[in-house]
């Protein structure tokens, strides 16, 4: 487990999977939902959205692992951009 699982373990109490708003609301406040759900269907925001059930209102969640990921990576970019411009 990672760092960043760890931190979000902790952050959202143990849930596996967190609900879109509060991924939202914590990581991408500027975006309403239905722009958050579009990157993520045009592959902007590259995280897989689980769907509790099948039906199109049913909730929505990320995977804390994913989500993990995705944050490890975009520091990942981040610091080799820093070493690009400040190397």
């Amino acid at each position: 487990m990672t760092q960043t699982e760890w931190f979000l373990l902790a952050r959202y109490q143990g849930l596996p999977i967190i609900p879109v708003d509060r991924v939202i609301a914590d990581f991408f406040p500027t975006l309403g939902k239905a722009v958050f759900l579009r990157k993520i269907l045009d592959g902007s925001i590259k995280l897989p959205v689980v769907r509790m059930e099948a039906s199109q209102k049913g909730a929505k969640g990320i995977y804390l692992s994913d989500l993990a990921r995705y944050i490890d990576g975009r520091h990942e970019e981040a610091t080799r951009d820093f070493q690009r411009m400040h190397g």
